[in-house]
């Protein structure tokens, strides 16, 4: 089964605060690594990218601006 987490259980289970957490969410979910798994609720999810890149299939590089 897959971790579906706010950035507040996020942050409670971290170092970081929960604003720091939402600023990075929302990196992650501009990177498409992450989605919305309860967009009302601020629910987040690993999206297939984000899985790609965590078992090594997804290179770095690949996550780069392109500039």
């Amino acid at each position: 089964m897959e971790l579906v987490l706010t950035p507040a259980l996020i942050a409670d289970n971290t170092d970081y605060a929960r604003p720091t957490v939402r600023e990075h969410m929302a990196v992650l979910q501009e990177k498409e690594l992450v989605e919305y798994y309860d967009e009302a609720r601020a629910v987040y999810q690993l999206s297939e990218k984000g899985r790609e890149y965590i078992t090594g299939g997804l290179p770095a590089d690949d996550l780069e601006d392109d500039e």
